[in-house]
């Protein structure tokens, strides 16, 4: 799959549907190449980057904010980051991010994390974490897929 077109019509629905949310959070795409290649299914890497979306605008308290989403390709993997400007965790919480029944919000299960972890790690053979965090400041969740169509030789 084309990481970048993927993650692009992704952000094209959500970019739909921002206004509804009553802020003005900008979507901020930085990709610097147009295809990027990945042994992905589609449909569960999708459901993954949603949530991860959808964490970061309920993340945001004010009512202006932003989102960046980063792709970024090496020679051996491939380096996506969705970064918001949300309210941050703890040290605690961001030990406990991807444990089933963790939530920061007033509603939820606290499943989303945990299976977004499932399908990166255990179905995709890849990694994905909480790169930093910083109380008020915000949050970037990193996902880490091999590089098995590399551009370099």
């Amino acid at each position: 799959e084309n990481l970048v077109q993927l993650i692009d019509e992704i952000l094209n629905y959500f970019e739909r549907r921002v206004p509804h949310l009553g802020k003005r959070i900008e979507l901020i795409r930085n990709y610097p190449q147009k295809t990027i290649f990945a042994d992905v299914n589609p449909v569960l890497f999708s459901w993954v980057i949603e949530n991860l979306l959808k964490n970061s605008f309920e993340a945001i308290e004010s009512k202006e904010g932003f989102v960046k989403i980063t792709i970024q390709q090496t020679k051996r993997k491939i380096l996506i980051q969705i970064t918001d400007n949300g309210r941050g965790m703890t040290t605690k919480q961001r030990r406990s991010a991807f444990l089933p029944g963790f939530t920061t919000k007033k509603r939820g299960w606290g499943i989303g994390l945990t299976f977004c972890k499932r399908i990166i790690e255990d179905y995709h053979k890849s990694k994905i974490y909480i790169k930093e965090t910083s109380v008020g400041k915000g949050t970037t969740f990193a996902i880490e897929l091999p590089n098995k169509f590399p551009l370099f030789e």
